[in-house]
């Protein structure tokens, strides 16, 4: 079996980890590495001349844009395979209409994602930040001792999930083992499979005013953005969490600040809109909002995991067996 050439590109201040000595091995023994070092763009001499011969690519994050200009300088070009999350942003439809298959590793990134949102329940559920604080500011446990007598924990508490993707599904999963009941707001999920999954299928207003806990899970869509607005802020029980590491402009960040302000909810956001929050945003500051700077997804030996789903996937294509993470054209649609 001859070894395809393979070529990289993505930012390595970015991708740590993604790609250790041992999988660049693993690698080797199925494809012909061009040159370990990855372009950072597309249109210089170097990458022209590694686009010419490369058969895969394999993309992560910072990647340049694989338009119709980097389509023509690869002529041999008959796989892409992102080792990361979304393509969208990154891979031109021009590559889909040229034949060329492409597949991700959004299925490695969801884990991490799902770990950090179960934590994320699990933590406002038992309200522990207003514990710490409580704590840190009295030096003793009179408050927090009355804080405990409260209808506070994780005891048959409702858990509203809004969006059925891979995240809101491994979710659902992760939720389980506990006695949590779970609302699910997805347009695209009929009963039977709220049913299949163990959920109960609501609408967005009453999983907003039902729930004690919701967190978000839905792609960025023309009809999504700014779902969570005002109104259906205003709908949330007094002590409620809003929990969102999708996308920040699914929510109204302006109103959400405002809902913030009154003490009324409470808040984990690991994703913001813009992505970096103005220096002078209350959210840096609020005592009732965990913020966190988009770290839900693979960090650290976590983005390991990336480059194993994309090298399994380069083997599988290399030994001409179907791959288990193919996106096809129409997928970018619905894409986060």
């Amino acid at each position: 079996m001859s070894r395809p050439p393979i070529a990289f590109a993505m930012r390595p201040e970015r991708t740590q980890h993604v790609l250790p000595p041992e999988l660049l091995l693993r690698i080797d023994n199925v494809a012909r590495i061009l040159d370990e070092e990855p372009m950072t763009r597309f249109d210089d001499h170097r990458a022209k001349n590694l686009l010419a011969e490369a058969e895969i690519l394999v993309t992560g994050w910072g990647a340049p844009l694989f338009d119709a200009a980097a389509l023509a300088s690869s002529p041999h070009l008959r796989l892409i395979v992102h080792a990361a999350g979304t393509v969208k942003g990154l891979i031109d439809a021009s590559v889909f209409d040229a034949g060329i298959t492409v597949s991700h590793a959004a299925e490695a990134n969801a884990v991490p994602v799902a770990e950090f949102t179960l934590a994320a329940i699990i933590f406002a559920g038992k309200q522990v930040f207003q514990f710490r604080d409580l704590y840190a500011v009295d030096r003793g446990r009179t408050r927090t001792h009355l804080l405990q007598a409260q209808a506070i924990g994780n005891y048959r508490r409702t858990v509203g999930i809004i969006g059925a993707s891979r995240i809101g599904r491994r979710v659902i999963e992760l939720l389980r083992p506990f006695d949590y009941q779970v609302l699910l707001y997805d347009p695209l999920v009929g009963q039977d499979a709220a049913s299949a999954l163990g959920v109960e299928k609501v609408d967005l207003d009453t999983l907003m005013a039902r729930s004690d806990i919701v967190s978000i899970h839905a792609p960025l869509l023309p009809e999504t953005g700014h779902m969570i607005d005002a109104g259906r802020l205003a709908l949330m029980k007094n002590g409620a969490t809003l929990i969102n590491t999708a996308r920040g402009a699914l929510v109204d960040e302006a109103a959400l600040i405002e809902k913030l302000k009154s003490g009324a909810i409470n808040a984990v956001i690991d994703v913001t809109h813009p992505e970096v929050p103005e220096k002078t945003s209350p959210l840096y500051d609020l005592p009732n909002v965990l913020l966190t700077p988009h770290i839900a997804g693979a960090v650290g030996l976590e983005r390991t995991r990336l480059g194993e789903m994309a090298v399994d996937e380069i083997a599988r294509f290399v030994e001409g067996g179907p791959l288990l993470f193919e996106i096809r054209k129409d997928d970018l649609e619905r894409m986060a």
